[in-house]
């Protein structure tokens, strides 16, 4: 990577690693906490699903207040709110007041990831945001992981410094961003397609990052407190086998990932279906400790977190060129609401049975739902030859989905198009899909998505020129 982009790129992937350590400590914290002031388990699935439903909100308003406010203002503002949400938590546990504490980080973090992936975005041209991509995910597993396992140094704190030290990582996060830069990112506004539209392209790709949302929700939220479930293991046990889990997600989606290139990725998204269905399982009986349970919680980390990539990739090989960008954008929102729906409806089994027979018993329940979908469509209509390389995803916001488009995608939707049948549904779909937009059809070439954007910045301002 040139090292004019790599010291563009330090001060966010700095500010990324210190809010990311403090997030990932909270989101193990808050059920913990919960769970020891004697709150139910199904006000603690509400109370986590705030966080989801704020990170939804904040996808979808976020942008034009930077556009307004400015990216470096926006930043302190939004780590200024996660560090006063998190000394807030620090003076009482009650639910109300927490759910709305929860929802007010997951919207200002959105925007501090919003700051983040544009900046990386201005940072460099398409032939190198791949590399980019990967360092991100690299910085945002690595603080998930390290945050999970400083988990431990809570429980030797009270719970108010507990909660700041969460705040002091995030009003640290703002140093980076203040201090080393010396240029704003820039951002443009992309609706995301709607979800009909993006049904009709990808049935399996929506169903698969829906499910994913689903998935990964109940691990972040539910997972923490169903280990503690008896009080078997410390907090730092817990925050260890949490950094196991994504850790397996970290190591393990680029080989699925890769393999899913040479392989119809349907079967690979029945496969992961299958081993959530059985990891969960082991769960509920012969893994429920020792090395049995750290070997599972690794590998279900590995299927549940690759869920998501694969399924963007197989939207992507249906996908038209023009299109990329805003079906991912769509995508995010999606898997953003079954991150919401989740831990609600999962902590109602947790309550009634235990927290980790219930959250097991779930977990297989949606494993089998997806195996039962994936297996339909298959049937239905077989998976598309994988037109691209696959990509790993970490985005945290609808803008954020542009560092994964790259050129080799493009121009293999490109091409898919070109071959298509023409009683192809897909070809009908994407005529409809870019009727506003035909140049992104027509046009064969990155040279000329550079061109549409500089008409369409031209029909901008002529607009902005009429007469009102």
């Amino acid at each position: 990577m040139p090292r004019h982009l790599l010291l563009m790129s330090l001060a966010p992937l700095l500010g990324l690693a210190l809010l990311g350590i403090g997030n990932a400590m909270l989101t193990s914290l808050v059920p913990l906490r919960l769970s020891a002031t004697g709150v139910s388990s199904e006000a603690i699935g509400l109370i986590s699903s705030a966080y989801y439903l704020g990170l939804g909100l904040g996808a979808l308003v976020n942008d034009r207040l930077l556009l307004r406010i400015g990216h470096i203002r926006a930043y302190a503002g939004f780590a200024s709110l996660v560090a006063v949400a998190a000394l807030a938590m620090g003076l009482g546990d009650h639910p109300v007041v927490w759910f709305l504490l929860r929802m007010m980080i997951g919207w200002s973090l959105v925007g501090v990831y919003l700051v983040i992936e544009s900046w990386l975005l201005s940072a460099a041209d398409p032939a190198v945001r791949g590399r980019l991509l990967a360092l991100y995910m690299i910085v945002l597993y690595g603080a998930g992981v390290l945050g999970q396992l400083l988990l431990g140094v809570t429980a030797m704190l009270s719970l108010e410094a507990a909660f700041m030290l969460v705040a002091m990582l995030a009003a640290a996060s703002v140093l980076p961003l203040v201090l080393l830069p010396r240029v704003s990112p820039l951002i443009e506004q992309s609706e995301p397609l709607s979800p009909w539209r993006l049904i009709r392209i990808t049935p399996t790709g929506v169903f698969g990052c829906l499910a994913s949302g689903l998935v990964v929700a109940v691990i972040y939220s539910l997972l923490p407190l169903a280990l503690g479930d008896g009080g078997i293991l410390s907090t730092a046990e817990i925050g260890q086998r949490m950094a196991l889990v994504i850790l397996g997600g970290m190591l393990l989606q680029y080989p699925i990932g890769r393999w899913s290139d040479s392989h119809d990725r349907q079967q690979v998204l029945i496969i992961l279906s299958i081993a959530i269905v059985g990891f969960a399982a082991l769960l509920m009986g012969p893994a429920r400790e020792g090395i049995a349970q750290l070997t599972v919680l690794f590998l279900l980390g590995g299927a549940a977190f690759t869920l998501y990539p694969v399924a963007v990739s197989h939207a992507a090989d249906r996908a038209p060129a023009g299109a990329l960008v805003r079906m991912s954008q769509g995508l995010l929102l999606i898997n953003a609401v079954g991150s919401t729906l989740s831990p609600p409806a999962v902590s109602l089994p947790m309550a009634e049975m235990g927290a980790m027979p219930g959250m097991a018993l779930s977990l297989a329940v949606m494993g089998g739902g997806m195996l039962l979908f994936f297996v339909w469509r298959r049937v239905m209509r077989p998976a598309p030859q994988p037109l691209a390389p696959f990509e790993t995803h970490a985005p945290q916001t609808p803008l954020g989905t542009e560092l994964a488009v790259g050129p080799e995608l493009v121009e293999a939707a490109e091409e898919h198009l070109r071959d298509a049948e023409a009683d192809d549904p897909l070809v009908e779909v994407t005529r409809e899909l870019v009727a506003d937009m035909p140049e992104l059809i027509t046009e064969a070439s990155l040279d000329s998505l550079e061109e549409i954007e500089v008409k369409e910045e031209q029909a901008l301002q002529e607009e902005r020129m009429l007469p009102k």
